[in-house]
């Protein structure tokens, strides 16, 4: 009796599940965004946030909450109701970074997070300004082994993707450089082009202009692929830097407990808004790639990553100040 009040129980359940994926979304979506407005995770957002709404007829609101170094918006996210309305838009290093970097966090990414699918993909680059004397990879790991911890390479900030990709070049080409950390990747842009730093480690978009005006030059691209940005720029992998291989990347997740059929159909309607010709050419005009996926591809990536990035942090001592 009790197996089959169970089993009739178990399927109720299923059947409110499959009801609620039918009539999902019947009102407003948030879609959480832990960075100011103007970043690659907001823009990841609002891209799809937009074309969502288009799907649905129902609006995607993105809510902006920088702070806490991300953290503020994804322990709102972990915290939300497990009903598909309150989405997190969350980077590379929200869910892969920070894990590994901080000591203490309010929420586990893999226990309390549903991956939907991958979004955006931006790769980063070592710059040097155009006046500088490091013209490739090798002078400048020539300067650096010649004076550990003397040349300066600027960064958006301390904990940063851009920071543990610094600490990842210095590990793997057995050098030490000087992080200068900036309040953000606009300021480490400016820095960089006025000289105030040789070297900088930033997102391939905030330099590109600035490689066509000829005061920045482009060094190597951080990802184990070219840039599709310009396919001339070589990687450091090519440039006898073996292993590092980071990107800006962005993601989109549910809170755990999501029922399954909602997750599905945000699945399914994210990935047709990626390859939506229209959506693909906003992102392609900021150098950006689209990396639509399946929640079991992107929960793979994240663990993958998690363990490079405990390593690296482990083996180069990288801390927050």
């Amino acid at each position: 009796m009790f197996r089959a009040i169970t089993a009739a129980a178990t399927i109720c359940i299923a059947l409110l599940a499959s009801v609620h994926a039918q009539t999902f979304p019947n009102r407003p979506v948030r879609i959480l965004v832990p960075y100011e407005p103007g970043g690659i995770t907001d823009i990841a957002a609002r891209l799809v946030g937009a074309k969502l709404t288009e799907y649905w007829g129902q609006q995607v609101v993105v809510e902006n909450r920088p702070g806490g170094n991300g953290l503020i918006a994804m322990t709102a996210a972990v915290r939300a109701a497990p009903d598909g309305y309150t989405l997190v838009m969350a980077s590379g290093g929200d869910v892969s970074l920070n894990p590994a970097l901080l000591k203490s966090m309010p929420y586990d990414v893999q226990r309390d997070l549903v991956p939907i699918s991958g979004v955006s993909d931006a790769p980063i680059v070592l710059a040097a300004n155009s006046t500088s004397p490091f013209k490739s990879m090798t002078d400048v790991i020539a300067a650096a082994k010649a004076n550990p911890g003397s040349v300066n390479v600027g960064t958006p900030g301390v904990g940063s993707i851009t920071h543990l990709v610094l600490e990842w070049i210095a590990l793997s080409t057995g050098t030490k450089f000087q992080n200068v950390p900036f309040k953000g990747g606009g300021p480490a842009v400016q820095a960089l082009v006025s000289g105030v730093v040789p070297l900088g480690i930033l997102a391939s978009s905030s330099v590109a202009p600035h490689v066509k005006s000829g005061a920045v030059r482009i060094l190597g691209v951080t990802a184990a692929k070219r840039s599709a940005l310009n396919p001339e720029w070589p990687t450091l992998q090519e440039q006898r830097v073996p292993d590092v291989n980071a990107s800006n990347w962005t993601a989109l997740f549910a809170p755990k407990g999501t029922p399954q059929a909602v997750v599905a159909k945000l699945n399914a309607d994210v990935v047709k808004a990626l390859n939506a010709p229209d959506v693909r050419e906003r992102f392609a005009s900021g150098g950006v790639q689209v990396i639509p996926s399946t929640p079991d591809e992107l929960a793979a990536r994240l663990k993958s990553e998690l363990t490079v990035f405990r390593t690296v942090i482990a083996k180069s001592g990288m801390h927050l100040d």
